[in-house]
């Protein structure tokens, strides 16, 4: 695309999102940058993205019939998934009738499903992985169990931000881990994927950028998870030149394979010089928040530039870190101690606007810039500590 529009007029370049929480947010404020006029649906009203888009829709996204009909009312030239719970067969059919889908229904549809990516990255492109299993049932977990060993990891096939995840320690464990993936999973009577344990020496997300030009690795960002949760994110994570090396050549593999433009956020783990594949994301990854403060373009603004075909560069100007807000109870959120938190120096912050909180959820952001990743890292708990939710 080298050429844009001017939004709400007839020659508007549009992207629909599908998806309107925090990373969708960020993405939408980087392409009306860019001058796209931008559509933000999601499952409930008020999401962050739509609080700044210029028109929003409140559809299930799963819902193939209400997916065509959203995009055969509003044009849109570009359709950006979100979210991972999407009616991929839809997309598909979008794409077919020329409406591009980022980066491309087929990555969209192999990536919602952990049973399609893994088959992908182990048996058709032959990258390392953990030991795994995949069943659907109770019985088949616990011999899937039985054949990877104890310690294992437990997911349902279809789920995010480490819903229905749990770790098996022992044979009692089994069947409330069956339970507990069924129970977060997001569609009924999913299978789950069996994962052997892996004694890593960290974790890191490979931010790979597919672009005209070619393709971008981001300086490598280190993290923290929680119940398959992210907590905490910093950028450059340290790495023997052999493990970086390993890292963007698995990244470059498992994105060339799904092909298209834009941000994939490809999660790795690292013992060693050994690296390890686990997940990818076709889309700006949450520990990529970090890059807000870090780079001279964050993964959002590379994500957009990306997929409008606009020349990408980027440069990890600083060390940094972010560290999550948790909210946990029912209630909409209200945030004391926003002054004692940037006072801290070198931080800044993100409230994402979360219109509401039922259960536990990720309500905002600490960022902060160090003369090396400790100091960032401490200055972006600092900044959290300071700050308190109240559910009102």
């Amino acid at each position: 695309m080298t050429s844009i529009g001017t939004p709400l007029s007839p020659g508007a370049t549009r992207a629909l999102l599908l998806g309107s929480g925090e990373l969708g947010k960020e993405v939408a404020i980087e392409l009306m940058r860019l001058g796209v006029e931008v559509i933000a649906c999601d499952r409930y009203a008020d999401a962050p993205a739509m609080q700044v888009a210029h028109r929003s829709h409140v559809i299930d996204m799963l819902d193939a019939e209400a997916l065509r009909a959203v995009v055969a009312l509003e044009r849109p030239h570009l359709v950006i998934p979100e979210i991972e719970a999407i009616a991929t067969e839809a997309l598909a059919d979008i794409e077919a009738g020329g409406v591009t889908v980022v980066p491309t229904a087929r990555a969209t549809r192999l990536t919602m499903n952990r049973e399609g990516i893994r088959r992908l990255a182990a048996e058709e492109l032959g990258l390392p992985t953990s030991p795994y299993r995949f069943v659907d049932s109770l019985a088949g977990l616990e011999a899937a169990v039985a054949e990877v060993g104890i310690p294992c990891v437990i997911k349902p096939v279809m789920s995010s931000s480490g819903k229905g995840q749990s770790v098996v320690r022992g044979a009692g464990d089994v069947t409330h881990a069956w339970e507990y993936a069924m129970d977060g999973a997001r569609a009924a009577g999913t299978r789950v994927i069996v994962e052997g344990f892996v004694d890593f020496d960290y974790e890191i997300t490979q931010l790979t950028v597919r672009h005209a030009g070619g393709t971008t690795f981001l300086d490598p960002v280190g993290h923290t998870q929680v119940d398959g949760d992210y907590r905490e994110s910093w950028q450059p994570q340290p790495m023997t030149a052999a493990a970086l090396a390993e890292s963007r050549r698995i990244a470059g593999a498992v994105t060339d394979a799904l092909g298209g433009w834009g941000v994939f956020g490809v999660e790795l783990f690292v013992r060693g010089d050994e690296v390890i594949f686990s997940e990818v994301s076709p889309r700006p990854h949450d520990t990529g928040l970090v890059t807000l403060v870090s780079q001279d373009l964050s993964e959002f603004a590379l994500h957009a530039r990306a997929i409008l075909g606009l020349p990408v560069h980027a440069e990890t100007c600083t060390p940094a870190a972010s560290c999550a807000l948790l909210a946990e109870g029912s209630g909409v959120p209200v945030f004391h101690g926003v002054a004692e938190a940037l006072a801290v120096p070198g931080t800044d912050l993100r409230l994402f606007g979360k219109p509401r909180v039922d259960g536990r959820r990720r309500v905002g952001v600490t960022l902060a810039r160090g003369v090396d990743v400790d100091e960032a890292r401490a200055k972006a708990r600092a900044s959290a500590a300071a700050l308190t939710v109240e559910l009102a």
